[in-house]
């Protein structure tokens, strides 16, 4: 359910990127800031949008989950930054964009928890502990058996 909404923007983006060149006037600085070239905003939005999809189709089906709520919150950040609402003079507009500040931000959050989640099984952290733990007990144990071998061959000799 969380992805539904990226692909729709996706598909939106791709379809109608002329329609959102005017909403990136926020980013641009940003982006010129980290360089990335804004001469071309209409292949970016495109891009975006493909992102969105691609992502998004890959989340609503549980493959590569972690990996694409990663790249589906990366994506939400130009998006979110269009979504001026301090700058905003009319009153119905200021809330509007309010709104769509928070839902992005609320989608952040989703897409944290999903980027996050082992989907119950133990993350990779604890499994690497787990074999080292598994290996410093077969360790004691081989230098436990090699003594008794060796006690047991000394006894054998006597």
């Amino acid at each position: 359910m969380l992805s539904a909404i990226f692909i729709s923007g996706g598909i939106g983006a791709l379809r109608h990127a002329q329609g959102h060149e005017p909403m990136t006037e926020n980013v641009k600085p940003f982006l010129e800031k980290i360089g990335v070239p804004t001469d071309d905003m209409e292949t970016l939005i495109r891009a975006n949008g493909a992102v969105m999809v691609g992502a998004g189709a890959l989340l609503a089906i549980g493959r590569l989950p972690r990996l694409s709520s990663l790249a589906l919150l990366v994506s939400l950040v130009p998006t979110t930054a269009t979504h001026d609402f301090w700058a905003q003079s009319d009153p119905q507009a200021k809330q509007m964009q309010q709104i769509q500040f928070f839902k992005n931000l609320g989608l952040a959050g989703g897409l944290l928890l999903a980027a996050v989640d082992t989907e119950g099984k133990p993350g990779l952290g604890y499994r690497a502990k787990m074999a080292g733990d598994s290996l410093g007990r077969s360790a004691h144990t081989a230098k436990l058996e090699a003594r008794l071998a060796a006690a047991n061959a000394k006894s054998a000799l006597s």
